[in-house]
């Protein structure tokens, strides 16, 4: 009889769950790259507006000044959409860590059944073994004993 875990459905239930899990980390990473690329194209752009304000001519410095002071504005709500999206990352991966955690605590207790149920096996086979070694035993006794009554009659 083969080994058949009992909790085998919620094992791969946790299973299930901790990859779908790790789909969302996946997807929180992503955002957390996006708001990053777009903080670094954000400041790229800075760096382009001050070198063009510097070869600008001196009517267009107030529009530069607009620019830039709308960039910075820029700059600062989109680092605090990066700070929200690494929040969501951190928390997801807490999630995560606490899904594989569920699934090694499972697959650590089927091991351990598994184990279990090899050494319930062979202890079983073992007795059978026994007992068959004990029966022939008794069988070539009775066999000894027959043939001893038919030497001396």
């Amino acid at each position: 009889m083969p080994f058949r875990y009992r909790l085998q459905k919620i094992l791969e239930f946790r299973i299930r769950k901790k990859e779908e899990q790790e789909a969302v980390v996946q997807k929180a990473q992503q955002a957390v790259n996006k708001a990053e690329a777009d903080i670094k194209q954000n400041n790229d752009e800075i760096v382009q507006t001050v070198q063009a304000k510097k070869m600008a001519d001196y009517r267009m410095m107030e529009y530069y000044d607009k620019y830039l002071h709308h960039l910075w504005d820029k700059a600062e709500e989109l680092e605090k959409k990066r700070q929200e999206a690494q929040k969501v990352l951190d928390e997801e991966m807490e999630k995560l860590v606490k899904c594989e955690q569920e699934v090694k605590v499972l697959e650590n207790h089927k091991e351990k059944k598994k184990e279990q149920f090899i050494a319930e096996e062979k202890a079983a086979e073992l007795k059978m073994f026994s007992e068959l070694g004990v029966q022939r035993h008794f069988i070539r006794a009775r066999e000894e004993a027959a043939e001893n009554q038919e030497e001396e009659t």
